[in-house]
């Protein structure tokens, strides 16, 4: 009986730590392996290798990705103690660029982003964003400093320095999530993991799993692996180069040529320094968008023969991120955002003006994006978030790619959009399904967004508040004094 009042107190203590660490979130205690907050840049770990010049290594091109669940190394994770909460990741785009060497051209750097919907699942489903932790990892990627020469040059490039596997947003391959809920949205995000497309073993994958993790306190709630995208598959030298004249070079003489600049000689050039970049903030007319499209248009004619003409710049032929459901339909990249002209006119404003669901799609009682706002940023079906149920842009789910279709095989049982009510309901709603962004078509539904309550965790603070309480009058749960 002493033993087991003992081990009913020592049990409430845990407790006790457990629900102020999860509430508060300011005395969580977190495995050793749990990685460091995203808001800290942290120095280079001790034993890594410095940058070089060139990346070192060499790497294996994977002709015809085909990537597979990668398992989790490392410690046991904290124990799983309810399924109560659920978790979907998502890419903002679906496929991020990257240079594969900067010692001369920077297009795009190493910069991706990833985002996280955390839901309480209950008979009225809540949103999570508060009270937990919310975690990301790349297995079997855990630097990126040895594969390229980005960190070399970034601060000729940025004119500042970058410290080494960190990001230009200051965060790394590993850290937390931050929660948007200050800015209106209702998920998480990690923004500019310097991911690059080669793993640990050098091997070249450009649909690596990132691995989200939700907990509470001590306690691991949730998990999901979801595609972070990248290529550095900007294939340059289909056109340009010669013998003894490297492409980016012939790039930068022609740009000096045509245009009286003295590029060649002002290496390393980042191209958003004249040219504006949305996605790196930069100004300057005409855009880069603008420029490289309509240039290249009339010049398509030595990539006839790829099996879309936009894989001589975007990737690619190896990577053939053209993968989602519309591929798997007959429709390419041309059915949806146009020919090079059109992508490349003035009209346009580059990446604002996109294609929409909805010019496509009709179907009675459904709505598709918000009003301006575009699909990877849109909300249905009471709020939740499209990215989360559909996938990405790019890879609207059911893929080609094996990747892709994890996260709902795992969740739900089969591939395609997250249909099966009960991943988030605590069974199935009477009044049938709705594609609208509020009951009705109006705004949210109230979600209680926030820390939420987890009746699993209530119940074993009240059953060991219980054993204290028998304790310290003699009693002991599940046996009675004689």
């Amino acid at each position: 009986m002493r033993a087991i009042r003992l081990t009913v107190i020592g049990l409430f203590v845990i407790c006790i730590a457990v629900a102020c660490g999860g509430g508060g979130g300011t005395t969580t205690v977190e495995p050793t392996s749990t990685p460091s907050s995203s808001s800290s840049i942290s120095p280079t770990p001790s034993g890594s290798v410095s940058p070089t010049a060139t990346p070192t290594g060499s790497h294996t091109p994977t002709p015809t990705p085909t990537p597979t669940a990668t398992p989790s190394t490392g410690p046991t994770p904290v124990p799983t103690i309810t399924d109560t909460i659920v978790v979907f990741g998502y890419n903002d785009l679906g496929m991020h660029c990257m240079n594969e060497d900067f010692s001369k051209i920077m297009v795009l750097p190493p910069y991706n982003t990833m985002h996280a919907t955390v839901i309480q699942r209950g008979p009225e489903p809540s949103f999570l964003m508060s009270g937990i932790t919310v975690s990301y990892e790349i297995p079997n990627n855990t630097r990126s400093d040895n594969k390229t020469n980005f960190w070399t040059y970034a601060a000729a490039i940025f004119g500042h320095t970058v410290p080494v596997n960190i990001g230009l947003a200051g965060n790394g391959l590993t850290g937390t999530m931050t929660s948007l809920a200050s800015s209106g949205r209702n998920d998480w995000s990690v923004v500019g993991v310097p991911i690059t497309p080669l793993d640990d073993n050098m091997t070249e994958n450009p649909y690596q799993l990132c691995k989200i993790t939700v907990r509470k306190g001590l306690y691991e709630k949730a998990e999901t692996q979801a595609v972070m995208p990248v290529s550095w598959e900007i294939s340059c030298q289909l056109c340009h180069g010669s013998p003894g004249v490297a492409p980016d070079v012939d790039i930068l003489r022609r740009h000096d040529t045509m245009h009286g600049t003295t590029l060649e000689n002002s290496t390393p050039v980042m191209c958003g320094a004249c040219h504006a970049q949305a996605p790196l903030g930069t100004t300057g007319s005409p855009s880069l968008s603008h420029a490289m499209h309509s240039a290249h248009a009339s010049r398509m004619a030595p990539v006839s023969t790829l099996e879309v003409s936009c894989y001589a710049c975007h990737p690619g032929i190896r990577t053939k991120c053209m993968r989602d459901v519309h591929y798997s339909a007959g429709k390419n990249c041309l059915y949806c955002h146009g020919d090079m002209a059109a992508v490349g006119s003035t009209a346009r404003s580059p990446w604002v003006t996109e294609p929409t669901c909805g010019s496509c799609h009709a179907r009675a009682g459904f709505e598709y994006e918000q009003p301006g706002v575009l699909y990877r940023d849109s909300k249905g079906h009471n709020g939740v978030h499209c990215s989360a149920c559909h996938g990405s842009p790019h890879a609207i789910t059911p893929t080609v790619v094996a990747a892709d279709n994890l996260q709902a095989i795992t969740i739900q049982g089969y591939s395609g959009a997250i249909s099966n009510c009960v991943v988030c309901h605590k069974g199935t709603p009477g009044d049938g399904f709705n594609h609208t962004l509020g009951e009705g078509g109006g705004e949210d539904k109230p979600l209680n967004a926030g820390a939420g309550s987890d009746p699993i965790d209530m119940l074993v603070v009240l059953l060991l508040l219980a054993g204290v309480a028998a304790s310290a009058t003699g009693m002991s749960l599940g046996t009675r004094r004689a």
